[in-house]
């Protein structure tokens, strides 16, 4: 690394004129401020389509099984990109990841708004979940190479609002361009944000990081998109299943199948990571902060997607409102979660993740105890005050958790950290929505059952599958005492010479 490299100075001979723990590069910012960004807009391209189903079915004449592939081959690709991004950002420059990411994302938005009919539309959505699947383990891997441990926690509550809030914001803005425009705005609304964050990134993001040769293990690619492809498309099954009474394919099948490919694919990393070849490298786990965070994040992530699900069912079908009035009541939960982000990340600098993440979990479990009561009488006013509670519960615990868990890695470990954390969250979303789906769907059946009419036993299911969202809340509660602050990581990396970077870009 060259003394000139503009970035502060680690180690015994640092200059002593002022702590360095709290500088951070002009370059480091900026590089950070687009990844933000372009995170939130690709991130919010994940749950937009939730809404707009309805709308592509009449439109392209397609069938409802047909039109969920939408989303599920969305989070199918993702989960087949996701865990190799942890070799990805060790092979290739923060630069060209960015670029590709933001290109994949923008070719794809484009081939969805012009899309002539819907394999085309897939196509696209496919594309768009390549460069989607790139950018946050990216964003994650820079905030904790170049980021101090000091301003670590408000930047990772940045993060935050990308992971947690632009989900939870998906189905109103889409509600929003439906109920005025077509479904093709709902990608040519993104495209110019998407352009300039492209062409901003072409001319400011510089190589930050210094790549080296990595060999991809093409078996551990393979196990991996079966693993987790067979997993997360195996429970979102389950779901539609509970739902719709039927599946294109029994999910026992793909969850089998995926359940098996996991053993050997951990196996397969088990051997791998003694040569640093892993495609994930599990050592991550050996990590209690890191094994407790991951598990804390994947109770966050499915209490968060469970309630996306369940609470528009609840809104639509047994309250009878819009689907503009359903966006625009949960609407509000998603906007507290993003403002109080930056707040829980200094208070999360200041006195680590304990205070905050224990009265998180306890606060998301009164949350979800909370929606069991809601009724076929109940105020809209009282359903807004539960999600914003439970949203603002999420987010004393989602940046903690991130920065505490990531934070206590080894460097050498961060991309992978990254990888896996962002791999879990979209299995947790689909477990998640499995779950409170096939609650949901038994307590229905067993109220209609029992002489209920249609309106007052989806009521009592919707009742069911919160209790038991509510009793897993308690589990993490209780586990919510085992966090701890991680230890004091080693000074921020610098960021790479240009001159120096093997295979950057001029």
């Amino acid at each position: 690394m060259s003394a000139d490299s503009g970035a502060p100075v680690a180690g015994p001979d640092a200059p002593d004129t002022k702590p360095q723990d709290d500088a951070i590069p002009r370059e480091i910012k900026t590089v950070i401020a687009l990844l933000v960004v372009s995170a939130f807009v690709v991130i919010l391209n994940e749950t937009i389509m939730s809404v707009a189903l309805p709308r592509l079915m009449e439109d392209l004449d397609i069938t409802a099984a047909t039109a969920q592939w939408l989303t599920t081959g969305f989070l199918l690709t993702m989960a087949v990109v996701i865990p190799t991004t942890g070799l990805i950002l060790q092979r290739f420059s923060t630069r060209t990841v960015f670029l590709t990411a933001m290109g994949l994302f923008n070719s794809g938005t484009v081939i969805a708004a012009a899309a002539p009919g819907f394999e085309v539309l897939l196509g696209g959505r496919i594309i768009q979940a390549c460069g989607t699947a790139l950018m946050i383990p990216l964003l994650m891997t820079t905030v904790l190479n170049f980021v101090p441990a000091s301003r670590r926690g408000r930047t990772m509550g940045l993060i935050s609002i990308v992971i947690a809030v632009a989900p939870a914001i998906g189905p109103t803005f889409s509600g929003l361009i439906l109920s005025v425009l077509s479904w093709r705005w709902l990608f040519l609304v993104v495209v110019p944000v998407a352009l300039l964050s492209l062409g901003l990134g072409a001319v400011l993001v510089r190589n930050i990081t210094t790549p080296r040769a990595v060999r991809f293990d093409i078996l551990s690619i393979l196990l991996s998109a079966l693993a987790f492809g067979g997993l997360i498309y195996g429970l979102s099954s389950i779901g539609k299943a509970a739902a719709d009474g039927e599946a294109p394919v029994p999910p026992l099948l793909p969850v089998s199948v995926g359940v098996v490919a996991l053993v050997l694919f951990v196996l397969r990393q088990t051997v791998l990571q003694r040569a640093d070849r892993a495609l994930l490298d599990l050592r991550t786990f050996t990590q209690r902060t890191f094994a407790v965070g991951v598990l804390m994040m994947v109770l966050c992530m499915g209490a968060l997607f469970g309630s996306l699900i369940l609470l528009p069912m609840y809104l639509q079908n047994v309250l009878g409102l819009s689907t503009l009035s359903t966006g625009l009541i949960l609407l509000p939960g998603g906007l507290t979660m993003g403002l109080i982000a930056p707040l829980v990340g200094k208070l999360f600098d200041r006195h680590g993740p304990r205070p905050l993440v224990i009265p998180g979990a306890f606060g998301m479990t009164a949350a979800l105890v909370a929606m069991t009561t809601l009724g076929v009488s109940s105020p809209p006013a009282m359903v807004v005050a539960i999600h914003v509670f439970l949203c603002v519960s999420l987010g004393f615990m989602m940046t903690p958790l991130m920065t505490s868990a990531l934070g206590s890695l080894e460097p050498s470990l961060y991309s992978h950290g990254s990888a896996i954390v962002s791999t879990l969250q979209q299995l947790a979303g689909a477990a998640g929505t499995a779950l409170f789906v096939t609650m949901m769907t038994r307590g229905t059946a067993a109220s209609v059952d029992g002489g209920s009419g249609p309106v007052t036993a989806l009521a009592d299911g919707i009742h069911g599958a919160f209790l038991v969202g509510a009793a897993l809340a308690a589990i993490g509660a209780a586990a919510s005492f085992l966090v701890r602050k991680p230890p004091a990581p080693p000074a921020p990396s610098a960021p790479a010479d240009k001159a120096a970077t093997p295979g950057g870009e001029p």
